[in-house]
């Protein structure tokens, strides 16, 4: 399976259907939303610092993700940095390493959308152990620091670019 990380804009009018269809596991809802409200955020708030990166997997977009940076920035990030959102693998497609091939390709997305940008920072449920461990295993490294969440305790990860 050949993998791709591209930017929202870019997709087919095909491909847009197919990211529309995207549905992830009941039980991670909280942690990351659903693809409508990821997209609604995008599409509604249109600004350059705000972005949403599609995987595609043979061309099929089967993952999403949004970065945000500036005024858009969660309380607990800093200036220089980019905040990771809504990351979503299809669950048809869950098990095949498409996550890490999100979080692979993240920093040269990054680099080239915001060359200024020198972290990337993201919160994570403190009860979700496997998306802690698969941020961590890519580099990521826990800043130490825990803040009350929507739904609970959130670590802070960080990934210098």
């Amino acid at each position: 399976m050949h993998t791709q990380l591209v930017s929202y804009e870019v997709l087919t009018p095909i491909q847009r259907e197919q990211l529309e269809q995207l549905k992830i596991l009941s039980h991670q809802l909280p942690y990351s939303g659903d693809i409508d409200t990821a997209l609604n955020t995008l599409l509604v708030r249109a600004t350059p610092d705000i972005q949403g990166f599609v995987l595609l997997a043979d061309d099929h977009a089967v993952g999403f993700f949004m970065l945000k940076r500036g005024a858009f920035l969660p309380h607990w990030a800093t200036g220089d940095t980019a905040t990771l959102h809504a990351l979503q693998i299809d669950h048809r497609m869950q098990g095949r390493g498409l996550g890490k091939a999100c979080l692979q390709a993240l920093p040269q997305a990054v680099k080239a959308k915001w060359p200024d940008i020198k972290h990337v920072m993201l919160s994570v449920d403190a009860e979700n152990q496997a998306a802690q461990n698969l941020y961590l295993s890519q580099g990521w490294v826990d800043t130490g620091e825990a803040y009350k969440g929507r739904i609970g305790f959130e670590r802070r990860l960080s990934l210098t670019l």
